[in-house]
């Protein structure tokens, strides 16, 4: 069964590629920063982050492949169920594709209103930094395999059948959540379908952390990857952060994020634990970008 109709994740091999390694965290916190890839500028003055040999979320853990010998994959059954709808230039639909043109008097076309992901937040999150964090290989690891020592076993029908999926919890990912829904507006965004996605979060954030949940159909499908395009929150681009193992999930927003090593099935792992005083920093600036774009050291 192709796991990838459900889950998006990445292999091992592919944690270990170029754009994975540790580098130096600023002075200020203890955990690693990220070398960050060489970029080109896209023709609307924002830039792409260039990413030769990682794919970030592959769609087949089991069939890894890399970005530059990647093949069209073929659009069987599973796929065309549970792949977001896009066009043949592999953009994402927009939601109102279906509806008929407006034209004014003039002949000019209308802008349609901005549809943000998010909606307005809430009093007690007005002040606060939103922070998108990712499921897959970020706090948990999903298998179609049995695993004796799951933490949860979510069935998911895929095709009429119904298949488990067994869930590992990242080490230290409870004491994270927690603190981290004390500090920011917390928003899971991950490429996995809701129908897995949904209840793996229900059984993980016990405290509620998560303010909202996006899933693969709020994601950007660009280059063979799923793009989450945080200009699409509603949210200040200077006051939000991306958690996410996948550089090719933030392609589109390289400076808004704070990269984390993916993760399998080490149980001595300490990631989360270390990234929380980082975090705290975060939680008291005005704008994110201060911190993050600090030249590394030696750069």
């Amino acid at each position: 069964m192709d796991s990838s109709a459900v889950i998006t994740q990445i292999s091992k091999e592919e944690a270990r590629g170029p754009l994975r390694g540790k580098a130096t965290f600023p002075q200020t916190s203890r955990h690693a920063w990220w070398r960050r890839a060489p970029r080109r500028h896209r023709d609307d003055g924002q830039h792409f982050q260039e990413s030769p040999g990682a794919r970030g979320e592959s769609l087949a853990p089991s069939d890894q492949r890399s970005a530059a010998s990647q093949k069209p994959r073929s659009r069987g059954i599973l796929h065309s169920l549970f792949c977001c709808v896009c066009r043949d230039d592999g953009e994402a639909l927009p939601a109102h594709s279906g509806s008929p043109l407006l034209v004014e008097e003039n002949g000019a076309i209308p802008k349609t209103p901005v549809q943000y992901l998010l909606p307005e937040a809430k009093a007690q999150d007005s002040d606060k930094i939103c922070v998108v964090i990712d499921l897959d290989e970020t706090l948990v690891h999903s298998s179609f395999k049995p695993v004796n020592n799951a933490d949860f076993i979510i069935p998911v029908e895929i095709d009429g059948v119904v298949h488990q999926v067994y869930v590992l919890k990242r080490p230290h990912v409870d004491e994270f959540l927690q603190r981290m829904g004390e500090l920011f507006e917390c928003v899971l965004f991950t490429a996995s379908l809701a129908k897995y996605a949904d209840p793996v979060a229900d059984l993980l954030d016990k405290w509620g952390a998560f303010r909202a949940r996006l899933f693969r159909e709020s994601c950007v499908f660009h280059r063979g990857n799923y793009v989450k395009d945080l200009s699409r929150l509603g949210r200040d681009l200077r006051r939000v952060l991306i958690l996410d193992n996948s550089p090719a999930s933030y392609v589109f927003h390289p400076d808004n994020a704070v990269p984390v090593a993916s993760w399998f099935d080490n149980m001595s792992d300490t990631e989360l634990h270390d990234l929380l005083p980082f975090f705290e920093q975060l939680s008291r600036v005005d704008d994110v970008y201060s911190v993050l774009r600090q030249p590394r050291p030696g750069s």
